[in-house]
């Protein structure tokens, strides 16, 4: 028998490298689909960079990063989720249908509010420093 082939106790197959390495190859294609055929990445996309940008030059510090590294997260962890639904409900129900709606409309909905909570904790974090610049 085939060391690859063989099952835990539990039923799942060994731990593989190989197998990590392909799952995180996968994982970077969706990744980059979401960002190739999504316009609102393409925002989320210009976003990230301003805020990582503007966290290098206001210096801001550790738990500001972590807030911002969160914020940044969660917006893409919604916005490929919500990829994943539309895509998966357009195979599913090609023809208009009100309950794809509903699900495309309430995915959607949680892109955007994980962008507004991603917005208010910039604007928590940089306004200060940018009325401190402006004051000065």
């Amino acid at each position: 028998m085939d060391h690859d082939s063989e099952e835990s106790a539990e039923g799942a197959p060994p731990f593989s490298v190989v197998r990590r390495i392909e799952s995180v190859r996968h994982a970077s294609s969706g990744l980059a689909r979401v960002i190739r055929s999504e316009h609102n990445a393409w925002l989320h996309g210009v976003a990230t960079l301003l805020v990582i940008i503007c966290g290098w030059g206001f210096g801001i510090d550790r738990g500001e990063w972590l807030a911002v590294v969160l914020a940044v997260a969660i917006v893409w962890t919604a916005e490929s989720f919500n990829t994943a639904i539309e895509t998966l409900c357009d195979v599913v129900s090609p023809e208009r249908d009100p309950r794809i709606k509903k699900a495309k409309d309430i995915s959607a909905g949680a892109v955007l509010v994980s962008a507004i909570g991603a917005f208010v904790i910039g604007v928590l974090i940089f306004v200060p420093r940018l009325l401190s610049l402006i004051g000065s």
